[in-house]
């Protein structure tokens, strides 16, 4: 393969990955924590969309529970972005990685 071809398969890669960038970006991912109680929104950008709080847990009083619930329901849906975004660049790369 000379440098003009390997100078082209680079920008299509460039290109499939800004479009598979683009397409994650949109999607929406969801976790939740202390059984729904919680629940968590997040992009493929890993952004924050919303978060839910049963209003059950207003009426507890416990504040560092309710901080503990909305951490893990928002890290529930950040790694759920995190695997959906790594499967897809995984699938970017050729048979066996990488020539070297």
């Amino acid at each position: 393969m000379d440098f003009i071809d390997l100078f082209k398969k680079a920008q299509q890669l460039k290109e499939t990955l800004s479009k598979q960038q683009e397409e994650l970006g949109k999607k929406i991912f969801e976790g939740e924590s202390g059984g729904g109680v919680v629940t968590a929104k997040v992009n493929g950008r890993q952004e924050v969309i919303s978060v839910k709080i049963d209003p059950s847990l207003m009426t507890m009083n416990d504040l560092a529970m309710l901080q503990d619930l909305v951490a893990a329901a928002v890290n529930a849906a950040l790694a759920k972005a995190k695997k959906e975004g790594e499967g897809l660049f995984a699938n970017m790369m050729p048979p066996g990685g990488l020539p070297e």
